[in-house]
Order: C-alpha cells, then sequence, then structure tokens
C-alpha cells in the first residue's frame, strides 16, 4: 500500500496526534472503498478455536482501538480478528500526557496509557454502530481506582455488559500502566477472579441462550513456574483461551536508546523473543488444552510463523501494524496459509 509514504509523516507529529490522524483517515478511507479497493488480501487460512471458525490466523490485538470505534476501518485492512480495548465500567482519562513514546530504533513502543478509555457505556455503543460481522474480542478491565479487593465487581460488570455482543473476551489482568494490576496474576487472586467469571459466564450463557468464550491475558515478565501455574489454573477452570503477551516492563534490548527509560510497557521487536519464549511456555504447560493467542515483536510473516511454531494458534499485531502499515495483515496470513505448522487449533 502507501503507508511507507506517510509513515514519515505521522512519526513527525505526537504518536497520539499521529494515532487519531491515521484513524480518521483510516475509517475515511475504508467508507469511500479505497482500503477495499487497494489493501492487499490475506489467503485464507480457516482455523478454530475458543469454538470460534476464524477465517485467518492474523488478529488486531487489544489497545490500538480501546473504545471500538474504528472496527470498520480497521476490519477493511483483513484482519481474521479484531479485539478492541481495555474497557473499564466507568470512563476513566488515564495517565497523564505524554503517555506513549517511540523508540524507532529498535521498532518499539513505550507506552503508559493507563486504561484510558470512554466506559462501557460508549464502547457498547460504538459497537452497535459497527456494520462489520466478523470475530469481534472485547478486552475488559478495571477502573484504576477499583482496589483489587473489588476488582471481580469491575470484571463481573463489564463481562455482563459485553457479553451479548462479543465473540470472545478478554480479562485483561497484564497491562503495567494499572497501579497493582498485575497482582491479580497471583494464584489465588486470579483463582478467585476466573472462580467469579466463569459462574457468570454460565449465568450469562443460560440468559441468552449464546456460550461467549472468555480468554486471560498475561504479562511476559513472569517465571516460568508463575506460567505454568497459571496454565494449571486456566486448565482447571475450563477458561478458554490465553493471550501471550502483554507490554513488558524490562528493557533488555532497548537500553540507552532515547525514551527507552520512560515508565510504562515496552512492545515492539525487543518483546519477540520473551513473547515467543512465554508462548512456549504455555504450550508446553497446557498440552493442547486450550488455544493460545500468541502477541508481542511481529513484524514480518516469519515472525509471526515463530509464534505459531512455539504452540499458538493464532497471533495479533499491534506495533508492527504502526511501524509496517497495513501490509503487514497480509504478509503474515500468507506465511501462515503457506506453512500453518505447528498450530494446535481447538
Amino acid at each position: 500500500m502507501i503507508y511507507p509514504f506517510f509513515r514519515p509523516l505521522l512519526f513527525a507529529l505526537d504518536p497520539e496526534t499521529a494515532h487519531d490522524m491515521a484513524f480518521a483517515s483510516l475509517d475515511m478511507a475504508a467508507k469511500l472503498g479505497i482500503v477495499q479497493a487497494i489493501a492487499p488480501r490475506p489467503l485464507p487460512s480457516p482455523v478454530t478455536a475458543m469454538g470460534l471458525e476464524f477465517p485467518n490466523r492474523v488478529g488486531l490485538a487489544a489497545g490500538l482501538d480501546k473504545n471500538a470505534a474504528h472496527i470498520d476501518g480497521l476490519a477493511a485492512l483483513g484482519f481474521g480478528f479484531i479485539e478492541c480495548g481495555t474497557v473499564t465500567p466507568r470512563p476513566q482519562p488515564g495517565n497523564p500526557t505524554p503517555r506513549l513514546f517511540r523508540l524507532p530504533e529498535a521498532e518499539a513502543l513505550v507506552n503508559r496509557l493507563g486504561f484510558n478509555n470512554g466506559g462501557v457505556e460508549r464502547f457498547l455503543a460504538n459497537v452497535a454502530r459497527a456494520s462489520w460481522r466478523g470475530i469481534l474480542g472485547l478486552n475488559i478491565g478495571k477502573n484504576f481506582d477499583t482496589p483489587n479487593a473489588r476488582a471481580v465487581d469491575d470484571y463481573i460488570a463489564c463481562l455482563r455488559a459485553v457479553y451479548a455482543r462479543a465473540s470472545y473476551v478478554t480479562v485483561n489482568i497484564s497491562s503495567p500502566n494499572t497501579k497493582g494490576l498485575r497482582d491479580l496474576q497471583s494464584e489465588d487472586a486470579l483463582a478467585a477472579l476466573i472462580g467469579a467469571l466463569k459462574a457468570e459466564q454460565k449465568a450469562l450463557s443460560d440468559r441468552h441462550g449464546k456460550y461467549t468464550p472468555i480468554a486471560v491475558k498475561i504479562a511476559p515478565d513472569l517465571k516460568p513456574r508463575e506460567i505454568e501455574g497459571i496454565a494449571r489454573l486456566l486448565v482447571r477452570h475450563a477458561v478458554d483461551g490465553v493471550i501471550a503477551t502483554n507490554t513488558t516492563i524490562e528493557r533488555e534490548g532497548v537500553k540507552g536508546l532515547p525514551r527507552a527509560d520512560e515508565t510504562g510497557g515496552l512492545s515492539g521487536r525487543p518483546l519477540k523473543a520473551r513473547a515467543t519464549e512465554v508462548v512456549a511456555t504455555l504450550a508446553r504447560a497446557l498440552d493442547g488444552s486450550l488455544p493460545i493467542i500468541g502477541v508481542g515483536g511481529i513484524l514480518s510473516g516469519a515472525d509471526a510463523k515463530e509464534k505459531i511454531d512455539a504452540g499458538a494458534t493464532l497471533i495479533q499485531i499491534y506495533t508492527g501494524l504502526i511501524y509496517r502499515g497495513p501490509d503487514l495483515v497480509a504478509e503474515c496470513a500468507r506465511a501462515l496459509a503457506a506453512n500453518p505448522a505447528g498450530a494446535r487449533p481447538r
């Protein structure tokens, strides 16, 4: 496409300003049919996971479209699935700006956005306005001022709100940008949260006559024994899927670069190897019990295949889309359609 021409213009702007401008342009181009006419079409690579039929294995990771306001524009790029959010029960502005930083030398980003979103009511209004009817993941979290002792209330409230509209729901307990959120990954806290969510899922399934799968998104900074413990817990509670990984607080590979010391989560190429290690650890521990969505540092078709070979069934991109542009979607889909070895669809 023409993204390489526009990228220097976007990178000359503040990252959040560029984000808003890029989405405004994408939405307009999709509305006029321009994106559909010039975007490369991903090769079909259907796979079943979490009881859902995905047309290809390449998804958009949560965080890019926090308010589900750009679903139709993003769908025109050929994603096999789109995940929006993280959404919280009440609107919140997130952390003070500046809070998003590019590290172009490393093809990376640092963000400390902090679940900035318009709240679940606005989120669902945007979902309802979208005309696309593909697989839509809705990613839920807790408000920053909700103590962890009451976090389950926020997650339950969001699950109830988004359940009917979602193809699947992701439980985000791994962002480094909401104080204390990652503490919910501890065994006792996670067991209590997942137990409550699975009970609510059963009640909502009966009420709506629709089973909406639940996935859990974990951090890349966990130790192997912690990952294995989470895997056992997910299997015990019959969770439907796991997403590996969120951003990292480590700075290996970017030390000394401008903006590398900014507080927040690091994403992009420096995360690739660690995220793949987590996928592989999960795959060994789960032994095919539930599907893994691999995310972190995917900037090429070869990177996507690496995640699949490590044990993922599906992959997601975010930072790679910013550095490579929309062509990355079709490139990854082609690579996985041509050689899907290693995938473990469920």
